[in-house]
């Protein structure tokens, strides 16, 4: 650690900071000193000597948010939700997300093998982000799963996502045919055989000597709903009309079709021998009590758990029918109980699930029809500030927060250099006032979605300025300088 005298080779110090760094019981009340784009020192007082200073008048200084779940391209151009859309990322604290991306329809609404798509993706992707991004990529052909060794040498991608309910089930509601939705041959299937084999390519995957280095990053997430219980339940809601809006959905996509999906899931993982296992965005009390009910009777498969801000912050009585999402967001009950289990360690780290679903999109005929909407709506803007807001009034800690929504994710999903504040990191970071009280509105996002289901929710915390790799992305809440982000490799060739 550099002393306080030897200032010449520093860029940027910042002052008046109460800096949230991961693993410290509390704030701590710190100068801090980037070069190079990265930090370089953490002090009790740093002369900056000739570097720019950057006076923080008292906010708090977390590190960049990893949202290590978003969907950039799902209704959009791909370019352009790189563009917006991760401008959007920066008012929520974040440097650095992860987008999941498949064949099939929406995203690039194409299909093949990745070695030829995910060219295409990088070069859509490429000079249009304000922040750094990665990618998640879901092996959907079978095709796919023989080339995992080549996306995670050659692309640096070593993390990979299976839908469990996209065999039988449409991505909004009911569907008669999903092969084509997913573009699949006719004489392939995307069902639990499917999945198997994912699991067991990613275990040969981790045991070949070439991916030693990466082999805690290799990892799969599982998005976990079964399609037979949601199709039956569909059925019924529908049928008895007795529920509307988002509580009718929730019904037609009951917690114990995700407690089902989760156990399938944990067991298939334990009969592979893959112990690298997401589960991600868990909902209900029940997703949860079966995700710790499987860590249990796997001791030895290293799950992590995923939770989103939005079934943190909403309900299905307090979101706007915009709040459509899958799994669907719960109960006020099940609510509490998620926190619960936040407060209990239980949950591996924070995401938004940002999917910007534009109104003209989003909404059917009649509007007010849940059936008829589409799933998914963004939040990556929300995710510090609302995580922030809600957990200092349940008592989760400042340095809790910037593990699960920086720390963890970026350790789990091989982002060497993000994560922390810690001499070497990239000089990722944000300034956070939570000396605020404000209502959300759409109008304010920088997001192109011109909704949001959190709308007049209040909020207690906000995002002013957001630095990537020491420059300033986002400062006094407004978007500075050209698009910097950079697509980080983290497997394979170096």
């Amino acid at each position: 650690m550099s002393n306080a005298s030897e200032t010449s080779g520093y860029d940027l110090v910042i002052k008046n900071a109460r800096v949230v760094r991961p693993g410290q019981e509390q704030p701590e009340d710190l100068d801090v000193a980037v070069r190079d784009g990265r930090f370089a020192a953490f002090e009790p007082s740093i002369d900056a000597g000739g570097a720019e200073v950057l006076d923080a008048g008292g906010k708090h200084l977390f590190p960049g948010v990893v949202d290590v779940h978003q969907h950039w391209g799902i209704y959009n151009e791909l370019g352009e939700d790189a563009d917006t859309e991760s401008r959007a990322s920066a008012q929520g604290g974040v440097t650095s997300g992860i987008t999941y991306i498949r064949t099939g329809a929406y995203y690039m609404n194409r299909t093949g093998p990745y070695r030829e798509v995910f060219p295409d993706i990088l070069a859509a992707t490429d000079g249009r982000a304000y922040v750094d991004y990665a990618f998640h990529v879901a092996p959907i052909l079978q095709e796919h799963i023989e080339e995992i060794p080549m996306m995670i040498e050659e692309h640096g991608v070593p993390s990979f996502k299976i839908f469990m309910f996209y065999g039988s089930h449409g991505l909004h509601g009911r569907s008669a045919d999903q092969g084509s939705f997913l573009m699949l041959p006719e004489d392939e299937s995307y069902d639990l055989a499917h999945f198997e084999f994912i699991m067991r390519a990613l275990q040969k995957a981790r045991a070949d000597e070439r991916f030693a280095e990466d082999r805690d990053a290799i990892s799969l997430s599982l998005h976990c709903e079964t399609a037979e219980i949601m199709r039956a339940y569909t059925k019924l809601v529908e049928q008895e009309g007795k529920l509307t809006g988002l509580e009718a959905y929730s019904a037609s996509r009951p917690p114990h079709s995700e407690g089902l999906a989760i156990t399938i899931a944990s067991y298939l993982a334990h009969e592979t021998e893959l112990p690298t296992i997401n589960l991600l965005h868990l909902t209900s009390r029940k997703a949860i009590e079966a995700a710790m009910m499987m860590q249990q009777t796997f001791p030895h498969i290293d799950f992590r758990r995923e939770v989103t801000v939005g079934h943190l912050v909403a309900n299905y009585n307090t979101a706007s029918l915009g709040g459509k999402v899958n799994p669907p967001l719960r109960s006020p009950e099940d609510v509490d109980s998620l926190w619960e289990h936040v407060l209990a360690g239980n949950f591996s780290w924070v995401t938004s699930d940002h999917a910007c679903c534009r109104e003209e999109t989003k909404f059917g005929e009649p509007k007010e029809d849940v059936f008829l909407a589409k799933s998914g709506f963004g939040g990556t803007e929300y995710l510090l500030p609302a995580l922030v807001t809600e957990g200092r009034r349940r008592g989760l800690s400042y340095t809790r927060i910037a593990e699960l929504v920086s720390r963890n994710p970026a350790e789990r999903f091989g982002m060497k250099d993000k994560g922390d504040l810690a001499v070497g990191k990239d000089a990722d970071f944000c300034l956070l006032d939570d000396d605020v009280t404000y209502e959300v509105h759409a109008e304010d996002s920088l997001s192109t979605q011109e909704y949001t289901p959190f709308e007049g929710f209040e909020l207690t915390a906000k995002v002013t300025d957001t630095y990537l790799r020491g420059e300033a992305v986002l400062r006094d809440g407004d978007i500075v300088g050209s698009p910097r982000g950079q697509f980080v490799r983290r497997s394979g060739r170096r």
